[in-house]
C-alpha cells in the first residue's frame, strides 16, 4: 500500500521536476534575447523598409541587413549570455566566441550563440576561481587581460570549427525531417518540426533552405506552391501574442501589443520567439496553430506563386494567385485562431498572470488584489 502511494506521489514530483527544468532552460535561453530586443526590432524596421520587397525599398539602406542578423544580433547574444555566467569578463569572452561561430556560417547563428557565449563564460569563470585568484597584485590585471584574450580566442576557433558544423548539422537534420513529411503527404505534422526550429532562430533555415526550393520546383507546375506558406504563415505568432496581449502577465502583457504590429504587419516573425522561451508550454500553441493553417491551405488548395519576403500579411497577399486569396486568408485565420485558443488555456485564461501578479505584490510587500 505505502509502495504504491510513494510511487503514486514520486511521479507527479518527476513530472514537476522536468517541467521547472523546461522552464528555467528557456528562461535562460530568453534571458539572452529579450535585453537585446530593441536590435531585433532595429534590424525588423530596416528589413521590413528597405529590402526591395519593403515599404520603402532602398538598395543602399538595405545593405545593413545581413551584418546586423548575421553578426550583431548572434554577437550581442553571445555576449549576454557571457555576461550571465561571469559579469562583463564573461561577457567580453562571449562575444568573442560567438565571432567565431558567425564567421563563414550560411545561416544566422542565434542557436550557436545561445550554446558558445554562456559555455565561454563559464570556462572563464573557473579559471579565474582556480587560477586568476591566485595571481600576485601585481599581475593580476595582466592575467586577467591574457586569461580572456587566449580563452576568448580559443572559444571563437572551437565555435568556429566545432560547435558552428553542429548547428548547421542539427539544421540539416531538421530540413531532411520536413523534406519527407513532404514526401509522405503529410504536410500538417510538419509543423512538429517547423514551429520549435523557427523558435529557435533556425526560421530562415529551414524557409529559404529547405521549404523554398521545394516550392520553386512546385510553382513552375503549378504557378503555386503550398511550401511557401508554411513557415510565413504569421498566424501562429499572431495567435500566441494576442493571447499573451488578452491573458498574459508583466512585461509580456505590455509589449506584446507592439510586437504584434511588428510581427504581423512588419513579417519579422522573430520577435515572438523570445516569448515562446520565456515561456515553452506556448510552443503547443505555435505547432497546433501552424498545423491548423497548413491542414486549411492544403484543403484549399492554396499556394503563393513567391517566396513572401518578409513573412508578413502584407507580403504573403501581394505574391498570391489571382483567385486565392480565399485559402490563403483562411489558413492564416485558423492559424491565429487555434493558436490563441490554445495559448489562452496554457495561460490559464490570466489565472496565471494573476497568481504572478499576487506573488509579486507579496514579494514587493504591498496589498494582495
Amino acid at each position: 500500500m505505502s509502495t504504491t502511494m510513494d510511487s503514486g506521489t514520486e511521479s507527479p514530483k518527476k513530472v514537476d521536476r522536468l517541467k521547472v527544468t523546461i522552464q528555467r532552460f528557456g528562461g535562460h535561453l530568453a534571458a539572452m534575447v529579450m535585453p537585446n530586443i530593441g536590435a531585433f526590432i532595429a534590424w525588423g524596421l530596416i528589413t521590413a523598409l528597405f529590402i526591395p520587397s519593403g515599404w520603402a525599398p532602398n538598395a543602399k539602406i538595405a545593405e545593413l541587413v545581413d551584418p546586423l542578423i548575421n553578426f550583431l544580433l548572434p554577437v550581442l547574444i553571445g555576449y549576454t549570455g557571457g555576461r550571465m555566467v561571469h559579469g562583463r569578463r564573461g561577457a567580453v569572452v562571449g562575444a568573442v566566441a560567438t565571432v567565431g561561430i558567425a564567421v563563414g556560417a550560411a545561416i544566422p547563428m542565434f542557436l550557436g550563440a545561445m550554446l558558445v557565449g554562456p559555455l565561454a563564460g563559464f570556462v572563464l569563470k573557473l579559471w579565474d576561481e582556480k587560477v586568476g585568484s591566485k595571481a600576485a597584485p601585481g599581475f593580476k590585471m595582466l592575467v586577467d587581460n591574457f586569461s580572456a584574450g587566449i580563452i576568448g580566442g580559443a572559444m571563437a576557433v572551437l565555435g568556429m570549427l566545432g560547435i558552428g558544423p553542429v548547428v548547421q548539422g542539427i539544421t540539416k537534420a531538421l530540413g531532411s525531417g520536413v523534406q519527407g513529411l513532404i514526401d509522405i503527404h503529410l504536410l500538417p505534422i510538419v509543423s512538429v518540426l517547423v514551429e520549435p526550429a523557427k523558435v529557435l532562430f533556425l526560421n530562415n533555415a529551414i524557409n529559404h533552405g529547405v521549404l523554398s526550393p521545394l516550392g520553386v520546383a512546385d510553382a513552375e507546375q503549378h504557378g503555386k506552391a503550398i511550401e511557401f506558406l508554411i513557415e510565413p504563415n504569421p498566424g501562429p505568432g499572431l495567435g500566441i501574442l494576442l493571447a499573451l496581449m488578452v491573458f498574459g502577465a508583466g512585461a509580456a502583457r505590455s509589449t506584446a501589443p507592439g510586437a504584434i504590429i511588428i510581427q504581423f504587419l512588419g513579417g519579422i516573425h522573430e520577435i515572438y520567439f523570445p516569448y515562446i522561451l520565456a515561456a515553452p508550454r506556448l510552443l503547443l500553441a505555435a505547432i497546433a496553430g501552424g498545423a491548423a493553417g497548413v491542414a486549411v491551405f492544403s484543403l484549399t488548395d492554396a499556394g503563393l506563386a513567391a517566396t513572401p519576403s518578409p513573412g508578413s500579411i502584407i507580403a504573403i497577399l501581394a505574391v498570391t494567385p489571382k483567385g486565392g486569396y480565399v485559402g490563403v486568408i483562411a489558413g492564416v485565420l485558423a492559424a491565429t485562431l487555434v493558436s490563441f485558443v490554445v495559448a489562452s488555456a496554457l495561460l490559464g485564461f490570466g489565472r496565471n498572470a494573476r497568481k504572478e501578479e499576487r506573488a509579486a505584490a507579496v514579494a514587493a510587500g504591498g496589498p494582495v488584489g
